[in-house]
């Protein structure tokens, strides 16, 4: 069972911040460049960088570059080419804090065809 809700997912494509915001893990938007769109509260809490301080930057190399590697960005990168992304797995942050243990989703909405990056600490 994911930690991301499935009312969630059926309104990605009209989720505002402040509705980003009230949700008890990360929310990230990404552009098929990573570039990032949008990054909620919790996200920014987590990784100790404030949102106007990430958006418009690439999550996997100016934001996370810990994630930049095949386990993580392969797998963004195979589901956005395949235009199916959805995938959830366990990983480590390393950059800018301690390591981080956290749940990860992949998601890429099928009808606003957006991509997320949902964090959960562990």
């Amino acid at each position: 069972m994911s930690f991301v809700p499935e009312k969630v997912l059926r309104k990605l494509d009209n989720l505002t911040t402040q509705e980003a915001n009230e949700l008890s893990f990360g929310v990230v938007r990404v552009n098929d460049e990573g570039i990032i769109e949008l990054y909620n509260q919790y996200e920014a809490d987590l990784s100790k960088i404030s949102v106007n301080g990430v958006l418009g930057k690439n999550f996997f190399i100016t934001v996370a570059p810990c994630t930049n590697n095949r386990l993580f960005k392969g797998k963004f990168d195979a589901g956005v080419s395949s235009d199916s992304l959805d995938v959830e797995f366990l990983y480590t942050f390393t950059y800018r804090l301690r390591p981080t243990n956290v749940a990860v989703r992949l998601y890429r909405d099928p009808l606003s065809k957006t991509n997320w990056i949902f964090t959960q600490r562990r």
